[in-house]
């Protein structure tokens, strides 16, 4: 009985030991010591690996050490270790979205973009009207099809260069090769990046992209001149639409820094 007394009560100082721990990697992290975080938060895990949000932040704290677009290896091992940490919440909770955010920016940070846009329809499993989340699905499918416009382009001899308005000049079988690589990618980010504005009002990123994907579905069309004459002035079109869902947005913004008054639609001053 004493021997059990005594288990107990080391069980509970470890407890205890883990939250303080978990306070300390909290206070490091406010203050950009994340090295310091990252050690506090480990041993909170390893003193009671039941402890809420342990885990996640550490798996924070080691994804802001993954600097976005390195591919090395120690880049990547950093971003795994945190996955993983991430994952290992997954087990216990499969929806926290949370979790599903960060694996899917952890992928795409490392350029591991397949896997990315995966764990980015996970989130909208989760959350169908995330907007980021159908947002990066859209730019991750139109830099896969921008790379392999460019791809084709370089294998063609690199004389060919991208107009953005359906390349018409190009070789048809290059344009062919292009079209059939870029349909289920050009398909796919329309219908996400829509999604994504549909969701965020005035979400000029999105619509910027818009703008970019209805020029690499010109390239898909390219045997249809009708067709491709309405992708570029549907990219044209969205253009605009950007430039003034940007206006729109930085007016708002201005509004919010300085409290200045704004009228609503009855024209009301609010």
């Amino acid at each position: 009985m004493l021997a059990a007394g005594v288990m107990v009560s080391l069980s509970g100082c470890d407890r205890l030991e883990a939250r303080d721990q978990l306070n300390k990697g909290v206070e490091a992290y406010k203050s950009a010591h994340y090295e310091e975080a990252i050690g506090h938060f480990q041993k909170a895990t390893q003193l009671d690996p039941t402890l809420p949000m342990a885990k996640t932040y550490l798996g924070t704290a080691l994804a802001g050490n993954v600097v976005p677009g390195l591919d090395t290896p120690e880049n990547i091992k950093t971003a795994d270790q945190a996955i993983g940490i991430f994952n290992e919440v997954l087990q216990k909770d499969p929806n926290d979205v949370n979790s599903i955010k960060q694996i899917a920016s952890l992928y795409f940070n490392i350029k591991q973009l397949d896997k990315a846009r995966d764990w980015q329809k996970k989130v909208l499993a989760v959350d169908p009207k995330d907007p980021e989340a159908a947002y990066t699905v859209g730019v991750i499918d139109w830099t896969e099809a921008h790379e392999n416009v460019l791809k084709a382009f370089d294998a063609a001899g690199g004389s060919l260069s991208d107009d953005g308005k359906g390349n018409v000049k190009a070789p048809k079988k290059v344009l062919q090769q292009i079209s059939e690589e870029n349909k289920p990618l050009t398909d796919e980010s329309l219908q996400y990046l829509q999604m994504a504005i549909s969701n965020r009002e005035n979400y000029d990123d999105a619509m910027s992209y818009m703008n970019l994907v209805y020029r690499r579905k010109a390239d898909v069309d390219y045997a249809d001149a009708a067709a491709v004459k309405a992708d570029v002035t549907a990219a044209d079109d969205w253009a605009q639409k950007a430039m003034g869902a940007r206006k729109i947005n930085q007016e708002k913004k201005n509004s919010a820094n300085t409290g200045g008054v704004t009228m609503d639609a009855n024209g009301n001053l609010k």
